[in-house]
């Protein structure tokens, strides 16, 4: 037993739990927090501009690497500012930590307008994660802090809370020395629930495997089942790269979408199966789907054919384990599915500039290096035709698909990832919800290269409005600023690059600086082709 703080407790039990980085803004509800931070060896703390620049640091940092993102605020407006980043990382399945502080504990619930009070702070608080609560005296934070790991890594991962008064940060008391704290273990996939799926499976002529993020730890397991079946693989954002998208089982939607009239099976590993359900919403008749997912309640969202409640890896060794009597060798099918990537390749390049682009910046990026998209024409565009070599590799926000992520995130990226290349891609309306970050780049030494599109308009709201009614434009039309000036006024290098060569040339100086970079490609307004028609594809006839 050791005489410690809240906060010390706190701080200590991240460190034992492998924390070094925590991403915030310091604030007078959260200075004996902070304080214990700045006390405590090897912590690295990163200060933003911004609220929603912490958190998505945090979200990129942990997407990136697999590992805690970690972030703090002041309670009310702080936690409110980086609501969205929560939402994204709930969507996208990401194990975010919100450390953040209430009024003082004997205030709560009086509504007497204390500095930053919120009507239900935790209320709050708990509605943008998959569990939060508070810690009201420091013998309950071991407790509380046990629980925040064990949800935010056990199952489905997904961000977690812990708010604390502001008079508790600071009060002490004996309590137990902070320790690693293990994840519930993932339940033992079921053999009667394998064998069905594994009775489908034997059974299927055309089957395709949809993988998504909760398959990233799953990448072996996942090839095998595909090469013992000859089965082609398919992902929508998250799942991208868990089969490398240069293989030849591996196909990107629209080639994917080519083979699915004809499939006969549908193999979901730890996905939503958004692809297939939301995007194409058409289904070949007859069709049967199987589905392994750690979240019990995907079955009940979605109820397949035969299913099973496990981890990917675990699951699909247990699948491939019991096919290994159901199924024989199978005519290697490799030139089929090139002949429709081909295909498909060749028909995108009707999408520009946008896959213009996308094809040099995929050309320089180097094989493990990592692309973070944005809510934008060029980032609709790459997810239908940017191929993802390893896990993780492509960030993305999920279903939130919430403006002016990419570029933040992309910082967090960096920060857990110091020797890989980072290239994020936004809009000019995207980038400028986080352009202040730039500052922060330059302090903390984040070498991130910014590509900022810009078309001088949202420009699916203004698609959208010119196609669907009647060419009535409300709030689409932007004006911005000179982007390589204002990169400059940062002490950011900026280059300005207006077609795909200069571009290629751009990207190649860029990342040889090692540097912060931000390189503006002007698009004419209203001139990106649409690439919906790929990511929504109308049924065949």
């Amino acid at each position: 037993m050791t005489k410690l703080t809240t906060g010390e407790v706190i701080a200590k039990t991240l460190t034992a739990n492998g924390v070094d980085t925590v991403f915030g803004i310091p604030g007078a509800h959260m200075y004996d927090f902070n304080d214990a931070l700045a006390r405590e060896d090897g912590m690295r703390f990163i200060h933003t501009r911004h609220e929603q620049g912490a958190a998505y640091m945090a979200y990129g940092y942990a997407r990136s690497s697999g590992k805690p993102g970690v972030y703090t605020v002041v309670p009310g407006p702080g936690l409110l500012n980086s609501g969205a980043a929560l939402c994204t990382a709930y969507g996208a399945n990401t194990p975010v930590m919100c450390i953040t502080g209430n009024i003082m504990s004997h205030l709560i619930g009086q509504g007497r307008g204390q500095l930053h009070e919120l009507p239900d702070h935790l209320g709050t608080l708990k509605g943008l994660t998959k569990w939060a609560d508070r810690i009201n005296h420091p013998t309950q934070a071991g407790a509380v802090l046990h629980e925040a790991f064990v949800q935010m890594n056990s199952g489905r991962q997904r961000p977690v809370g812990i708010e604390a008064p502001w008079d508790v940060f600071g009060m002490a008391a004996e309590v137990a020395d902070p320790t690693k704290l293990d994840a519930i273990p993932a339940p033992t996939p079921d053999p009667d629930a394998i064998n069905a799926i594994a009775d489908l499976v034997a059974s299927a002529k055309n089957p395709m495997i949809m993988v998504g993020g909760g398959a990233w730890e799953a990448t072996q397991q996942v090839q095998d089942l595909a090469r013992l079946l000859q089965a082609p693989v398919t992902a929508h954002r998250q799942g991208k790269g868990v089969m490398p998208e240069d293989d030849d089982l591996a196909l990107l939607p629209p080639a994917a979408w080519k083979f699915w009239p004809d499939c006969d099976l549908l193999i979901g590993i730890g996905s939503r199966l958004e692809l297939q359900h939301f995007r194409w919403r058409w289904f070949p008749e007859g069709i049967k789907t199987v589905r392994i997912d750690i979240d019990p309640t995907e079955f009940v969202r979605l109820t397949p054919d035969a299913g099973v409640v496990a981890d990917a890896a675990q699951g699909t060794q247990a699948l491939i384990d019991a096919l290994k009597d159901r199924v024989t060798p199978r005519q290697d099918r490799a030139a089929e599915y090139r002949a429709l990537s081909d295909a498909a390749a060749d028909a995108l390049t009707s999408v520009q500039p946008q896959e213009g682009y996308l094809k040099v910046i995929r050309d320089v990026l180097p094989r493990d290096g990592f692309f973070v998209e944005e809510v934008s024409q060029v980032g609709f565009t790459a997810r239908m035709c940017f191929p993802v070599y390893a896990p993780r590799q492509y960030v993305t926000c999920g279903y939130q698909d919430n403006l002016g992520f990419g570029f933040n995130t992309a910082l967090g990226v960096k920060v857990a990832n110091p020797d890989k290349a980072v290239i994020s891609v936004s809009g000019d309306g995207g980038f400028m919800f986080g352009v202040q970050e730039l500052a922060t780049a330059v302090q903390h030494g984040i070498n991130v290269v910014a590509i900022v599109f810009n078309n001088s308009a949202y420009g699916n709201v203004r698609r959208d409005q010119q196609t669907v009614y009647e060419n009535r434009l409300l709030g689409a039309d932007l004006e911005n600023p000179d982007f390589v000036a204002l990169a400059q006024s940062f002490g950011v290098k900026g280059i300005k690059a207006s077609t795909p060569d200069q571009l290629r040339t751009a990207l190649k100086d860029a990342l040889a600086l090692d540097a912060p970079v931000v390189i503006e490609v002007p698009v004419e307004r209203g001139s990106d082709a649409s690439p919906w028609p790929f990511v929504h594809p109308a049924a065949p006839e």
